[in-house]
């Protein structure tokens, strides 16, 4: 996926389970809209140029993934949630 084209905010909801992860650092599953998988520590939610992007920790190693690139996202506490755009 580009990072060049139009954000596409996400639905409300969905940011606000992703925020709650990031508060209690949970480890999410992750499934992008290419089809690749993402594992790891939800620790912040950040916007830079009008782009949201969910900070992961996967092995020691940050990774930014922006919001509207997330198909869906899994944690016990919240079972799977298919993120809306």
């Amino acid at each position: 996926m580009s990072t060049n084209e139009e954000y596409q905010p996400i639905n409300c909801d969905d940011y606000d389970n992703l925020e709650l992860a990031c508060q209690r650092h949970w480890v999410l599953s992750l499934t992008l809209r290419n089809g690749d998988t993402v594992t790891g520590v939800a620790r912040d939610m950040i916007s830079r140029k009008h782009v949201e992007y969910l900070v992961i920790d996967n092995a020691g190693t940050s990774n930014e993934l922006r919001l509207d690139h997330i198909a869906s996202f899994t944690h016990p506490e919240l079972g799977t949630v298919v993120v809306s755009v």
